[in-house]
């Protein structure tokens, strides 16, 4: 008689001890290095107040080294140190920007194409109200899920990521009401 192999589902619970002191009741190799981290799931809500922009649908992206924000009609103005371009929030609005240019580069897509795009820097804003400067290249994004990709270099030094996890930060209704002159429809 063959026996079925037994399989487990782990499942995650809250726990209140600190992490460090957790590690040594299980004589585990502990060691804080820098800041506490964030934990950010797969997709979080957040706005680009500076811009007026907001709500928006960001895909966080480990596997990307740069941020990429949607944007249409992009054109470079004033001996090329400012950029115009329009971009859409969560509910679909066109947006008219403008922004400094921050620089600009070669960046390879998820296709393996590499295409000059231009940098902007701007601060973006989480659902309870964490706030960076994070660098952005503009890109058409329009046939993507998320208007925004948060990259490697925009992650580091303050988040973790749960792969599993969606909107860990806050719901969208945190940033409406966090925002109501952006974020609502």
């Amino acid at each position: 008689m063959k026996r079925k192999p037994r399989s487990y589902t782990a499942v995650p619970q809250p726990v209140d001890t600190p992490s460090g002191q957790l590690a040594r009741e299980m004589g585990l190799p502990w060691r804080q290095l820098g800041m506490p981290r964030l934990v950010l799931g797969r997709l979080e809500w957040l706005t680009l107040p500076e811009f007026g922009v907001g709500p928006l649908h960001a895909k966080t992206d480990t596997g990307a080294r740069t941020s990429s924000l949607h944007a249409e009609d992009i054109e470079i103005i004033e001996d090329g140190t400012r950029v115009r371009f329009v971009t859409s929030d969560h509910y679909g609005r066109r947006i008219p920007c403008e922004a400094p240019v921050a620089g600009s580069g070669r960046v390879k897509s998820s296709t393996g194409v590499a295409r000059k795009r231009h940098y902007i820097e701007t601060e973006a804003v989480l659902p309870g109200g964490f706030s960076w400067k994070i660098r952005l290249t503009l890109a058409h994004r329009g046939k993507m899920k998320c208007p925004l990709l948060l990259g490697r270099r925009a992650l580091a030094g303050f988040f973790l990521i749960d792969p599993l996890g969606h909107h860990l930060m806050g719901a969208l209704r945190d940033l409406e009401s966090q925002f109501p002159g952006i974020c609502r429809p």
